[in-house]
């Protein structure tokens, strides 16, 4: 996943004396390596006073533009404004970042009382009538300026921004507008907040091994270090409902009613107590809409669909559902086996989605004699990493060279330099343990964009955030085949922004439709999956040993297993997604009704419940995807089809790549991602490919 950081997040907030200024970080030049932010000397007390400072400077730097008597020109007004709020992009970039990986009550406390500043201080800008009268004058007249295509594409974007930022809203509601964007910005931190903590606070704790049969011993060492690390829970074993400690244990423990303890503890969260976030939902999806129609669209949805590819709802929707009809059908098929083989083990009843995973994974050994913990040992942290490294390497002649004099946020979160011929491109942080600062899932995000600042190119600085499997005394980190995949997947985004060349921040690297932004990413996750690679990087953490073709065929052939359950699961969450956002009349959102009726309608059957339920579903309600979760399908389709010219030519070709590189990977915003798009395939993209690899055709 890409996380973004919305311009109305990024727009804002006074100084808290003159004083303090000289100390404070933000307000200095930074003077380390490649000009990364000096994480060591950052501290909490510095953050409201630089992001109070940078909003005065940029409201000094907006209200001088909107004053500006001059005639209306791309530099005066459009340049100006991408240029202004600098030190604001500096604390934003930072803070933002480490909330979502180094929270603390502190930080939560700042956001709490930043946030609706934020929405203030963008608000002022967009709403600026004066401002958006020089944006719009300068707009109408494109045709007889000599703008570079770029530039043409930075002031269509600046527009649509205004635009959309509220600038057309008629002067009676824009109070009720403002209103509604800050209590938004603080809605949806409490969302995010309350789901980091109902993840924290659950442990299973079992004292006896005994009832953990069928958990691999790495697993079990895994859970036994983290009750060691908490006195009150010395000598027992521990699990969470992080992903590394969840799946493998619901894939592999026989103990039927400790799989539906944990997954209780799992899909109910935030449904009650003090993370409830029933209450949060229904407000945030009804602000949504009465802001969508102030725009004048009758949803939220087709407000948020108007400015992607897919265009309109029913677009998105009309190819969901040209995905779930044949993945449904695979999931009954799924369902069916595994009831079979729950009744076969003496158990009664309908199978469970508690009991999924388990009877899975015992299928896949048995039909593809395929183990998972004997997967693992050849995907190490290390050689995954490694293989990654090699790919980029082989396909775009990149490499990569950890540097222990940069700065970083966390003792985990190791800073890369990206080489090119010598010279570095890029700089990029990965953050790969979980930790209770940290919400869960894996992300990629920027601490600065690429842009080119006075004739002079500024390289980004990336983080990629992950939460696999600690290593133990005994075990490096070791991944099962999805992780891998999770690896090349963040990577891919990573490579978005590392390769980006574009002029403007704002319309720089992964700064792209959302339903674009899923390409690159999901695009490199093929790599992963290819026998020529595996025996580039899947190697025996003990013995060295090159994973073995018999493995790699087992893998292969086990391609499409499941996947009638992977693409439901995803399907139904999207389906979840736009049904939130595509209601017309304010509606009463009562849970789990709304989310009941949702499945319902499309049939979802009880045994698999959607990826993300409401209450956690993080992507709709605080990352930036709400009307957007079905874009990873959308870009499904784009990545299967980009991929197969590499399918018929090698893997490694060069000249594919490069013409990938030239044509997504370096361009940004720059150009509609259509154009992008046919220009690297030469036609628009089909289906097929995708149903076929997916095993749905």
């Amino acid at each position: 996943m890409k996380k973004t950081i919305t311009i109305m997040a990024v727009a804002a907030v006074c100084m808290m004396g003159c004083s303090q200024k000289s100390a404070n970080p933000f307000m200095e030049e930074w003077n380390t390596p490649y000009n990364v932010p000096p994480f060591d000397k950052i501290k909490t007390e510095h953050y409201i006073p630089a992001f109070e400072e940078g909003m005065k400077q940029q409201s000094e730097n907006v209200e001088a533009i909107a004053n500006n008597t001059e005639e209306p020109t791309f530099g005066n007004t459009i340049l100006a404004l991408e240029n202004s709020g600098e030190l604001l992009e500096k604390v934003s970039g930072v803070f933002f970042n480490l909330t979502e990986c180094c929270n603390s009550p502190e930080m939560e406390e700042i956001a709490n009382e930043m946030m609706p500043k934020l929405s203030q201080h963008s608000d002022n800008i967009y709403l600026n009538e004066k401002l958006f009268k020089r944006v719009k004058a300068v707009y109408e007249k494109q045709n007889s300026m000599e703008l570079t295509p770029e530039q043409a594409r930075l002031l269509e974007v600046t527009y649509k921004n205004f635009v959309r930022g509220g600038a057309n809203i008629p002067a009676n509601q824009q109070k009720r507008f403002r209103e509604i964007n800050e209590r938004l910005a603080v809605l949806t931190l409490k969302f995010g907040n309350n789901v980091l903590k109902a993840t924290n606070d659950y442990k299973l704790v079992v004292d006896n091994v005994e009832e953990l049969k069928g958990m691999p011993q790495s697993q079990l060492d895994a859970a036994l270090e983290m009750g060691n690390a908490d006195p009150s829970t010395k000598g027992k074993y521990v699990f969470t409902v992080q992903v590394p400690s969840m799946e493998p244990f619901l894939m592999n423990c026989e103990n039927r009613e400790l799989r539906k303890e944990l997954w209780t503890a799992y899909s109910t969260r935030c449904t009650s107590g003090a993370s409830d976030n029933t209450k949060v939902i229904d407000e945030i999806v009804n602000l949504r809409l009465e802001r969508a129609k102030m725009f004048g669209f009758p949803s939220h949805a087709a407000y948020v669909l108007d400015d992607c590819m897919a265009k309109t709802p029913e677009a998105a929707d009309s190819l969901l559902m040209q995905v779930w009809r044949p993945a449904l059908a695979k999931a009954k098929e799924e369902a069916a086996l595994y009831q079979k083989m729950m009744n076969e083990d003496g158990i009664q009843g309908q199978l469970q989605p508690y009991d999924w995973r388990y009877y899975s994974e015992k299928l896949r050994k048995a039909q593809y004699d395929l183990d998972d913990d004997v997967i693992r040992p050849y995907f190490s942290l290390d050689n995954v990493r490694n293989g990654v490294f090699l790919c980029c390497e082989k396909l775009y002649g990149i490499t990569f060279r950890e540097n222990k004099e940069i700065p970083t946020y966390d003792k985990d979160a190791i800073p890369y330099e990206v080489v090119e011929n010598g010279q570095v491109i890029a700089i990029i942080y990965m953050d790969f343990f979980p930790r209770e600062s940290k919400r869960s899932g894996a992300w990629m995000t920027n601490f600065r964009e690429q842009e080119v600042k006075n004739g002079k190119n500024i390289i980004p600085v990336i983080s990629l955030v992950f939460n696999f499997t600690k290593p133990t005394k005994e075990t490096p980190s070791l991944l099962n085949f999805d992780e891998t995949s999770t690896f090349f997947h963040e990577f891919g985004h990573g490579l978005h922004s590392v390769f980006s060349k574009c002029q403007f921040r704002s319309i720089s690297g992964t700064n792209v439709p959302r339903d674009f932004v899923e390409l690159p990413s999901q695009f490199f996750e093929h790599w992963a999956s290819e026998p020529e690679v595996m025996r580039m990087y899947a190697k025996h953490y003990q013995s060295g040993e090159v994973i073995p073709d018999s493995l790699i065929n087992k893998i292969e052939a086990a391609a499409t297993y499941g996947q009638g359950f992977i693409n439901t699961e995803l399907l139904a969450a999207s389906f979840l997604d736009l049904d939130y956002y595509s209601i017309t009349e304010p509606t009463p959102i009562k849970l789990p009704d709304f989310e009941d009726q949702a499945m319902a309608k499309i049939g979802l059957i009880p045994e698999i419940i959607s990826r993300y339920k409401s209450t956690y579903f993080q992507h709709v309600f605080t990352t930036g995807y709400d009307a957007g979760y079905y874009s990873y399908t959308w870009a499904a389709v784009l990545d299967n089809d980009a991929f197969e010219p590499f399918k018929e030519k090698g893997i490694f070709n060069k000249e594919i790549a490069t013409s990938f590189r030239t044509n997504i990977l370096e361009k940004g915003n720059t150009e509609d991602p259509m154009v992008l798009y046919k220009r690297y395939r030469g036609a628009a993209p089909s289906i097929e490919p995708l149903l076929k690899n997916r095993g749905l055709k």
